[in-house]
């Protein structure tokens, strides 16, 4: 994620601000500058009157999901690109459930912010009414929720929003790292698994190879996984314990990865701990474009595991990635980067 300042003042400002630390000006973020801009102060609770974006409005989800997102006046939807993709959130009555909520969806923005930056296809259930992607955002504490994708439908248990609740399942299914955002980028995987490989796809051969049959038993892959765990010897050829239950979780535990590593890369270039070329507008680009990606996160991750050490916590990236899953991550990234290039000659 980028560094941002007020287009007023100047301040240095992140990602989920809606008021300048400084000059006080109200903001809101506008995906396709993927820039914050100022709101003029005397509108800005009548979601209209912009001093430098008067073709925007706020979304109608400014205060239940603390969203500071921008959405065209011409619009004929008034909540953001993020926003409209949730189709099922708590009710209002539920005050606990709607804190957890705007957790959930302030770590679904990073994620959106990010899938645009890679010009990954975003197709909602409105243009795709059986696998378009939507985002079941509900609470286990009244009924039962699991996190989980089914034809483009993706349900996150707003549980996992409480760092209590998340840490205790972290350490019962003894793995290294589990947040918000690491769920959202773990099932958004799914989603892109089937838009990306379908089964005319040129890229199902090469995934077959890399990660198995994707039709294989599901059921009886998830039943000897949680009752023999992950096979001898499997930090060899996977990201995580997870992975190796099935091809379609193998993919899903990479193309997660995939995205933390290019979100991270691109927040430390523009914070000056990277390489320009390390940030979504400015790619590294042909055959040598993933290794070089690989070659500026290694020593990074290293660094902010020592930083991490340093101030008393566990690593920030507490993975290894063996030449096999890089071998896996390479894939992805160039079924992304097929992605882009065919959008960007559309466009042309």
């Amino acid at each position: 994620m980028r560094d941002f300042h007020c287009p007023k003042c100047g301040q240095r400002l992140v990602f989920e601000n809606s008021t300048c630390l400084n000059c006080k000006s109200a903001l809101g973020f506008s995906l396709e500058q993927m820039a914050l801009l100022v709101i003029s102060e005397k509108d800005a609770s009548e979601h209209a009157g912009f001093v430098d974006a008067a073709e925007y409005q706020l979304c109608a989800n400014l205060r239940v999901a603390e969203c500071n997102w921008l959405v065209p006046v011409n619009s004929p939807r008034l909540r953001c690109a993020s926003c409209v993709l949730t189709t099922e959130r708590p009710n209002d009555a539920d005050t606990v459930g709607l804190a957890e909520f705007a957790a959930a969806e302030a770590a679904k923005r990073r994620l959106i912010a990010e899938l645009h930056e890679l010009k990954l296809p975003i197709i909602g259930r409105d243009e795709d009414p059986d696998f378009g992607l939507a985002f079941r955002l509900l609470s286990s504490a009244h009924e039962k929720v699991l996190t989980g994708h089914e034809n483009g439908v993706i349900t996150i248990d707003l549980a996992e929003g409480d760092d209590v609740h998340r840490e205790q399942l972290r350490v019962e299914m003894d793995e290294p790292y589990r947040t918000l955002l690491g769920h959202f980028r773990h099932e958004i995987g799914h989603y892109y698994f089937y838009r990306l490989i379908s089964p005319s796809s040129e890229h199902l051969g090469r995934f077959n190879e890399l990660f198995g049959d994707p039709d294989a038993d599901y059921q009886e892959a998830l039943d000897r996984h949680y009752s023999e765990g992950a096979p001898k010897g499997w930090q060899k050829k996977f990201v995580s314990s997870y992975a190796t239950m099935h091809p379609a979780e193998d993919w899903a535990e990479t193309f997660a990865h995939y995205l933390h590593i290019r979100d991270t890369l691109d927040t430390s270039a523009w914070c000056g701990f990277a390489s320009a070329s390390a940030t979504f507008d400015r790619p590294a680009l042909g055959p040598s474009a993933f290794p070089n990606i690989i070659e500026m996160w290694l020593p990074l991750s290293w660094s902010l595991n020592m930083v991490n050490r340093s101030m008393g916590h566990n690593d920030l990236y507490p993975f290894v990635l063996p030449a096999a899953v890089l071998e896996k991550m390479k894939f992805i990234h160039t079924v992304i980067d097929d992605v882009t290039n065919s959008q960007t000659a559309v466009a042309s």
